[in-house]
């Protein structure tokens, strides 16, 4: 492979490349032109990779506005399927991130499924983002395919980018993370999650568990995925209600991997201009 080199895309032929890589990434109709061109000329911001001339990633954001405050709402990133798992998605966020902060940008956003745990790594971290909003069934419930009847919760990922969390990659030191919830494996060999009887959480940090292969389970087992669904539902939106914020995802061998939860108030998140 050669050297995956990046760019602000900003022409009709442009994205033209991305509607071509949406179709290939995900199988569905892609945004019109005119709508991304329109957003990328009114603050938005189209970020490509490219192999050569190739385009084989992009991501895409549009301006946000709320809380009197302006953000980047970055609502895509796609990779093509012959070139992902090599650390595309990073460098785009990367470049991303510098291309934002010299739009004026301090807070960049996106959602993601809460049971994509290698997602979740990405983005808290190795990016360095934190989450503290859940929205249930965000896109409503999916009709076809292995998503049928699975709804479309996601958690809210904010990427303050001229924080101390981002700048200088403060994770919580010396946290003593609480882990209240098993798991157990099905006769299918898929993780099951055993809820404590009560959770009330006043601790320093959590970790809660989260399935690693939960593309695989929704293949194999869809009534344990949807279990995995509205359990991590009840226990994540709990921990938001009592001030905690995602901030890690802690590697396993087991089927599951770990979210860690500490208090939003303890992360350095005011910017340099505050």
């Amino acid at each position: 492979m050669n050297k995956i080199t990046m760019r602000v895309l900003k022409t009709v032929e442009e994205m033209q490349l991305v509607q071509q890589l949406e179709e290939i990434v995900w199988g569905m109709g892609a945004i019109p032109v005119h709508q991304t061109l329109t957003a990328v000329k009114n603050g938005g911001l189209i970020i490509g990779a490219f192999d050569e001339e190739k385009l084989v990633g992009f991501s895409y954001g549009f301006a946000g506005y709320q809380n009197n405050e302006a953000y980047l709402c970055s609502h895509m990133l796609g990779i093509h399927p012959d070139y992902q798992l090599q650390g595309i998605g990073k460098k785009l966020k990367e470049e991303q991130l510098i291309v934002a902060k010299e739009m004026g940008y301090k807070l960049i956003t996106w959602t993601f499924d809460p049971l994509e745990s290698r997602n979740a790594y990405l983005n808290v971290s190795k990016l360095h983002g934190i989450s503290c909003t859940y929205i249930e069934n965000c896109y409503g419930e999916m009709t076809g395919g292995i998503n049928a009847g699975l709804p479309t919760d996601r958690l809210q990922i904010e990427w303050w980018i001229a924080s101390d969390r981002v700048e200088k990659k403060w994770e919580p030191c010396n946290v003593i993370f609480a882990n209240p919830f098993q798991t157990v494996l099905s006769e299918q060999n898929q993780p099951i999650l055993v809820e404590a009887d009560s959770f009330d959480p006043t601790g320093q940090g959590y970790e809660v568990p989260i399935p690693q292969q939960f593309q695989e389970m929704k293949k194999e087992s869809p009534e344990t995925a949807l279990q995995w669904r509205l359990q991590i539902r009840k226990i994540i939106q709990t921990l938001f209600s009592k001030g905690y914020a995602l901030v890690a995802v802690r590697k396993t061998d087991e089927p599951v991997n770990y979210y860690q939860f500490v208090q939003r108030t303890t992360i350095p998140l005011q910017t340099k201009e505050n």
